[in-house]
């Protein structure tokens, strides 16, 4: 079983390389993000409490995210692999994710991380605005202190997954298909 987890700050292009290994690998996509976004669409109990964290650029409550998580493995039972978009994002969510696959008999593969300077996710979150409605990309403030909730709570997971030896970086500038080469290249040593 393949189970990927793509990680980046905001506006590295999760979402977008998440959809084409999705496709090339047979993967079930768990993108926190996008269920979040649904809720709130639906408005419902979860959707209006999540609003109001996402629309200052800060971190949904683990103990609501990893509910969401939960509900998603045990409704894809079967599946080939899972690509985990957006979670985990804090030391407790991987910790926790780790000991949940453990008790389904399976693992994380590998870790990637896609890495993108500052200057560049502010252009392609600002860019995205245009293109999509989400409220958390339509403000300079709001995506500064995203990527600075990103810098301080969750890019220490990416030491959790170093001492787990799953961690690779990518380097996350260039055309969408060039960094998918990059990320397919490390995928394909792990398979």
């Amino acid at each position: 079983m393949l189970n990927i987890v793509i990680f980046g700050p905001p506006g590295s292009g999760k979402g977008t390389q998440s959809e084409k290994l999705i496709k090339k690998y047979n993967l079930i996509h768990l993108s926190t993000g996008d269920i979040l976004r649904n809720a709130i669409a639906k408005k419902t109990p979860l959707g209006i409490m999540a609003k109001e964290y996402m629309d200052k650029g800060e971190l949904v409550p683990d103990k609501d995210v990893i509910q969401m998580v939960i509900n998603k493995l045990d409704k894809y039972e079967g599946a080939t692999g899972f690509i985990f978009d957006g979670f985990p994002r804090t030391n407790n969510q991987a910790e926790f994710l780790k000991n949940l696959l453990k008790e389904r008999n399976i693992e994380i593969t590998v870790m990637i991380t896609l890495d993108v300077n500052h200057d560049e996710l502010l252009k392609r979150l600002i860019n995205r605005s245009k293109e999509t409605d989400r409220s958390d990309d339509k403000d300079v403030s709001i995506i500064e202190n995203r990527i600075n909730v990103y810098n301080k709570q969750t890019a220490s997971v990416i030491e959790f997954y170093k001492k787990e030896n799953k961690y690779q970086s990518v380097d996350g500038i260039g055309t969408v298909d060039e960094i998918f080469e990059r990320i397919c290249k490390i995928i394909d040593k792990h398979k």
